[in-house]
């Protein structure tokens, strides 16, 4: 049985979306883990400017740096963002190829609505 979750109908998406029962409870763990307004700020830096350090993301967000590396922590065990080591410091970027047009969507959709 699959659940639908919005019958989108828009030049950019224009199939119904569903979720298999199966896979409910692993996307609402996705979603609430996306619900986080300092988590999406993190992650649009990392859309923007790709491969950077924790305290370059914590002057970009306005955060203190054990803060982001907390949310950075989450967003890494989910496997959307990945890191490297570089030397003696470690840079962090999106490593889910689903983020960058999810983000997408919903901002052309509140766009769309004026929100």
């Amino acid at each position: 049985m699959e659940f639908s979750i919005a019958q989108l109908r828009t030049p950019m998406y224009s199939r119904p979306v569903t979720v298999p029962a199966g896979l409910v409870e692993e996307v609402a763990r996705r979603f609430a883990l996306l619900s986080d307004p300092t988590r999406l700020r993190i992650l649009d830096v990392l859309l923007q400017r790709d491969d950077i350090t924790v305290t370059e993301l914590a002057g970009a967000v306005g955060e203190a740096a054990p803060n982001v590396s907390q949310h950075l922590s989450r967003l890494l065990a989910a496997d959307i963002v990945g890191r490297r080591r570089d030397g003696r410091t470690v840079r962090y970027s999106v490593a889910d190829p689903t983020i960058r047009p999810l983000c997408d969507l919903v901002c052309q959709a509140l766009s769309a609505r004026g929100a």
